[in-house]
C-alpha cells in the first residue's frame, strides 16, 4: 500500500511538473517581445539587435512577435532604466545596452549607482574588441603620430559609453592629446562626423568599422583595447596596455576594459521569473547556431563571439569586486 501511495505521488508530481512546464512554454504565444536598444538606428548595436530579432522567435515556444525599439540617450542608460522601472517585468521586454555603463556608474564609496549584478542576463552576441582610429586625411597613422599632435578630436555619445571610457584611457591614463566631443546619438552619426571632418577619428568596435574604410585605407587604427587580437586585425595594431610600462596604468586599463568582454548584451529586469529567463536563454543559444541566422550574419559581415548568460553574470560580479584602491582611482579618472 505504501509503495502504491509513493508511486501515485510520484506520478502526480510528474503530471504537475509537465502542466507547469507546458504553461511556461506557452507563455510567449500571442505576445510581443520588445528589444529596447540604447542607441540610434543604423549603428552596431541596432544592427545586431535587428538581425537576431528576425530569427530568435523561431526558437522561443509560442513564436512571439519581436520588435526592436530605439531609445537612445545617456549612453544607453535610458534604455536600461526603462526596462528596470517602466516596462513590463514578465520577460517581454529586453534591453540591449552599452556595458561601459558598468564602470562609469560605480560611485566613489564603492556603491554602484546602477547595479547590473541585479539584472538577469540572457547573454551577448559578441565580446567587444574596442579600437581607436584616425581618419586617413589627418596624417595620423600610428600611436607615435598621435602623441605628436597638439590636439586630436574624437567623439562619444555620453558619459558611460564604451567609446567615452576608451577616450578616458587615452586622455587620463595614457596622457594622449585627445579631446572628446560628446552628444552624438550613436555610432552612425559619429562615423558621418568623421567623414565630414568634424571629428579627426574615433573609438569604436572593430566589428563596426565600415568594410570600405579598411579596404580603401581611409582610416588608420592606432590602438586596440583588448589583449585578444581578432584574426582579421593587422598584427601591427598595438594593445593599449603594451604602450606603457607602468604597472598601475596597466591595471587601470585592465579594469576599464573589462566591460568590453560583455560586448552587446541582452538583459531583463531582475523581477522576470526564472522560467522566462530559461526560455529566452535557451532560445538565444539555439539562435546562435541557427544556419539561417549565421548566413545572414555572414552577409552583413557581423562577427560572433558569444558569451552565455551565466558567464556574463560572472564577469559583472568580478567587475563589481574590483579592489577598493583601484576602484577609487577608476572613479577619479572617470569624473
Amino acid at each position: 500500500m505504501g509503495d502504491f501511495r509513493h508511486e501515485a505521488a510520484f506520478v502526480l508530481g510528474l503530471l504537475s511538473f509537465s502542466a507547469s512546464s507546458a504553461l511556461a512554454d506557452d507563455f510567449y504565444r500571442g505576445k510581443t517581445v520588445n528589444i529596447v536598444v540604447g542607441y540610434s538606428a543604423g549603428g552596431g548595436y541596432d544592427q545586431y539587435a535587428r538581425t537576431i530579432a528576425r530569427h530568435l522567435p523561431r526558437h522561443i515556444p509560442g513564436q512571439p512577435v519581436m520588435i526592436v525599439q530605439n531609445l537612445p540617450g545617456a549612453a544607453s542608460l535610458l534604455a536600461i532604466r526603462h526596462v528596470e522601472n517602466n516596462a513590463p517585468r514578465d520577460g517581454t521586454t529586453i534591453a540591449m545596452f552599452d556595458p561601459g555603463l558598468i564602470t562609469a556608474h560605480l560611485a566613489s564609496d564603492g556603491t554602484p549607482k546602477l547595479d547590473l549584478t541585479q539584472f538577469r542576463w540572457i547573454g551577448t552576441m559578441l565580446r567587444d574588441v574596442r579600437i581607436c582610429y584616425a581618419w586617413g586625411a589627418t596624417g595620423v597613422r600610428t600611436w607615435d603620430d598621435l602623441m605628436k599632435r597638439k590636439e586630436f578630436l574624437i567623439g562619444a555619445t555620453a558619459r558611460g559609453a564604451n567609446a567615452f571610457v576608451n577616450g578616458i584611457i587615452l586622455r587620463k591614463v595614457m596622457d594622449a592629446p585627445v579631446r572628446q566631443i560628446a552628444g552624438y546619438p550613436g555610432s552612425n552619426e559619429q562615423r558621418m562626423a568623421v567623414e565630414r571632418g568634424e571629428l579627426e577619428g574615433n573609438c569604436a568596435s572593430w566589428s563596426a568599422l565600415p568594410p570600405d574604410w579598411m579596404a580603401g585605407h581611409k582610416v588608420n587604427v592606432f590602438a586596440r583595447f583588448s589583449t585578444k587580437r581578432p584574426a582579421d586585425m593587422p598584427e601591427a595594431i598595438p594593445y593599449i596596455g603594451d604602450l606603457t610600462s607602468d604597472p598601475q596604468k596597466k591595471e587601470l586599463i585592465s579594469v576599464l576594459n573589462a566591460p568590453g568582454e560583455l560586448g552587446r548584451p541582452f538583459v531583463l529586469a531582475k523581477q522576470v521569473p526564472d522560467e522566462q529567463l530559461r526560455i529566452l536563454r535557451k532560445g538565444f543559444e539555439a539562435t546562435l547556431v541557427d544556419v539561417a541566422f549565421l548566413e545572414e550574419m555572414k552577409k552583413q559581415t557581423l562577427p560572433l563571439d558569444p558569451v552565455s548568460g551565466e558567464e556574463a553574470e560572472e564577469i559583472v560580479r568580478n567587475i563589481y569586486a574590483t579592489k577598493p584602491a583601484i576602484l577609487k582611482t577608476v572613479v577619479e579618472i572617470l569624473e
